[in-house]
């Protein structure tokens, strides 16, 4: 209470310098009539009032008054008054300097609301974009009350929900925003602001039916800001639920997929060598007047139907070992043309006479990888491209360098793939729709050749163009360790 007087007694004795030097100015210095020195008070009152308010404008006004009826109004150096029109004159400086000042402060007043006003919906504007960069409830519960504190610029901040009787607070702990308050306020179902604790509260409401309260402490704001943040929360809370159902109705979706996609890949890509080696056994079993060449034909397409069988087991079995992290990687430098020509070596049987052309630069740093699992994924990117390609088209395998990565690209002259399933392409047991049952496979060479290059610290990706074929690339990491050595 003692400074605030202090700063008023201090404004009060400024007011009264600026009437002394208007005078003095005005009485020694340059010589005026009354109504300019009256206009000149008048001046000086209403920027007082402008930035101390109507208290000192209008004790300056009082003090203005004097000095302009002792100095400036006949008979010079009295407080007499003698004309009767300047009683009027007096009268009328004194009641518009009143009135000026008070319309001064009271326009002052109001663009300060105004100003607070913008600033609240700037912060309510903040605070909105905020909320809508969560997707998840917990977390967004977690973030409002940090959320207020820093936007708001307000001491803690708790909210209260009814249904999990739970409070999620930022800032200190304010005995005032305990539990039972905040519990108070949903029963009650009305904002409480209480100015001399520093203390707001606000229902949380869904509609007409109150979910919880938001208690803030250390700044008061407005009840139509604190009701705009209630529903702000209620809004974004039912948004995130609604985005979790979503997204969880998306997984079933998905998962549903996946198990289809799984059942009509294992009937199909299984099914093929079960019959051949039925129906081989069979005619072992039932036709004895077979000849030896006859018979070491029928164990010969069991032997390989079995391979065959087993591979694709395998391929299910190494695709959840790469899913769940369990393959360990020995990782060596070599040069990316070590991992190319161990590729075609291994497929040289599968791609029979395709011609396969090389373009890799034997400059190209090395590459830090494990080497069968890196030979494996680019066996995966051949073996596709000879599937989905014309037999007299050949394959390009190519590779460059920056500074961390070598890009290997595998391209083919094949049907190329539509633009809404490149994006599948690599999820497991996909298959495009136009090839699932014309070409033998599973789908799961391209997610496995993913799985190893990502392993690695790689990427891999596709460009493909209807009727021009596909290219695809997968980058392996440099190793700098032959580099930084001396």
């Amino acid at each position: 209470m003692r400074e605030p007087f202090i700063n008023r007694v201090l404004q009060c004795a400024v007011a009264l310098a600026i009437v002394a030097g208007i005078t003095i100015f005005y009485r020694e210095g340059v010589r005026v009539n009354a109504t300019t020195a009256a206009l000149t008070f008048l001046l000086a009152i209403l920027a007082v009032s402008t930035v101390w308010g109507i208290a000192v404008s209008v004790f300056m006004s009082i003090a203005a008054m004097f000095a302009f009826n002792y100095y400036f109004l006949p008979p010079i150096g009295t407080l007499t008054i003698r004309d009767p029109q300047n009683w009027v004159a007096l009268f009328a400086f004194l009641v518009v300097s009143v009135l000026a000042s008070h319309l001064s402060t009271r326009a002052n007043q109001q663009a300060q609301v105004a100003s607070a006003r913008r600033r609240e919906i700037e912060k309510l504007y903040s605070f909105s974009q905020s909320l809508l960069e969560s997707g998840n409830v917990i977390q967004l519960l977690n973030r409002i009350p940090a959320q207020i504190v820093n936007i708001f610029e307000v001491g803690a901040a708790a909210l209260f929900l009814a249904d999990k009787q739970k409070v999620y607070r930022s800032g200190p702990v304010i005995p005032l925003l305990d539990i039972e308050s905040l519990k108070a306020i949903v029963v009650r179902e009305e904002p409480v602001i209480d100015a001399t604790n520093s203390i707001c509260f606000v229902p949380v409401r869904m509609g007409v039916r109150p979910i919880g309260s938001l208690g803030i402490s250390g700044t008061i704001l407005s009840r139509q800001t604190l009701e705009a943040m209630g529903t702000l929360i209620a809004v974004a809370m039912e948004r995130a639920r609604a985005v979790e159902q979503l997204g969880q109705t998306e997984a079933s979706r998905e998962g549903e997929r996946l198990r289809t996609a799984l059942l009509d890949s294992v009937t199909h890509a299984l099914r093929t060598p079960l019959t051949s080696i039925k129906a081989s056994v069979t005619n072992l079993l039932t036709n004895p007047k077979l000849n030896d060449a006859q018979e070491r034909e029928l164990l010969t397409i069991i032997n390989e139907e079995s391979d065959r069988l087993n591979r694709l087991v395998g391929e299910a079995g190494e695709m959840a070992q790469l899913d769940a992290g369990e393959v360990k990687l020995n990782l060596e430098p070599h040069s990316i043309l070590e991992v190319i020509t161990a590729a075609l070596t291994q497929t040289k049987t599968t791609l029979g006479n395709r011609d396969v052309r090389v373009h890799v630069s034997e400059t190209l740093p090395r590459v830090r990888v494990d080497l069968a699992r890196a030979r494996e994924a680019l066996v995966h990117l051949l073996e596709n491209a000879h599937q989905y390609s014309p037999p007299d088209q050949p394959i390009t395998v190519s590779a460059e360098a920056n500074a961390d990565f070598v890009t290997t690209s595998v391209a083919d002259r094949g049907h190329g793939i539509d633009d809404p399933e490149q994006s599948l392409i690599f999820e497991k047991f996909y298959r495009g729709r136009d090839q699932r049952y014309l070409i033998e496979g599973t789908g799961m060479g391209l997610p496995i050749a993913k799985a190893i290059v990502e392993a690695h610290g790689g990427s891999i990706s596709l460009t493909s163009q209807r009727g021009h074929g596909s290219v695809f690339s997968f980058t392996l990491p440099v190793d700098h360790t032959r580099a930084a050595s001396p």
